[in-house]
């Protein structure tokens, strides 16, 4: 969950640009599209795997 305080002094611009910059970092809109669809654990072992040999 991104939380964003505002600091003295700042514009709600530069405040909104430092929410959408956590919010990216997060990945947050890629959870949300995995978690909209289920998928079957084979698949998500055969993602992990995929994932893995990419990292090497």
């Amino acid at each position: 969950m991104v939380v964003v305080n505002k600091k003295k002094g700042e514009t709600k611009d530069s405040l909104f640009r430092r929410f959408s910059k956590m919010f990216l970092e997060e990945n947050i809109m890629e959870k949300i599209k995995d978690r909209m669809f289920y998928k079957k654990p084979s698949i998500l072992k055969k993602e992990h795997k995929k994932m893995r040999r990419h990292k090497r």
